[in-house]
């Protein structure tokens, strides 16, 4: 009977995963990323400084202090920005480095884990803005045949 090295196990498993099946651990890490502020957070560190609304953010990704992701994000509360940040550090997504400066400077930035989810959030975060008049059409054409 041959034996199987801690290793082989988590590799198995990892090839097991199926987010279509209930107890995958894999739905959670889907729910957590489907978040409206983590899509955001990840989509907002680059390195383009382009923060103004409607700027293009297609730069490549930077480090960024709370303070700019804050400001950045319109409408998120600083508890609700500081567990989005805490989620994504603990998942390994992002760094949170702390200088320690007068006052203390706090930066985030993506991981190379973080990095490999960038590109997909960019997409989505860009598929949303480019359809959203057809999204409202087709909303407004429904609902008046509901109604």
């Amino acid at each position: 009977m041959a034996t199987t090295t801690a290793a082989q196990k988590r590799a198995q498993a990892r090839a097991e995963y199926d987010a279509f099946l209930a107890q995958c651990p894999s739905r959670k890490l889907l729910d957590q990323i489907a978040n409206k502020w983590v899509i955001l957070v990840l989509a907002a560190l680059r390195s383009d400084g382009s923060h103004q609304f409607g700027a293009d953010c297609a730069g490549e990704p930077r480090s960024m202090r709370y303070s700019e992701l804050s400001r950045l994000l319109a409408g998120v509360s600083q508890k609700m920005l500081t567990q989005t940040l805490r989620s994504l550090e603990r998942d390994g997504l992002i760094t949170r480095t702390v200088v320690p400066t007068v006052p203390v400077t706090v930066t985030y930035e993506l991981t190379d884990l973080g990095l490999s989810l960038h590109q997909s959030i960019r997409g989505l975060k860009a598929w949303a803005e480019m359809h959203m008049d057809d999204v409202l059409a087709n909303r407004a054409t429904y609902d008046n045949h509901v109604a």
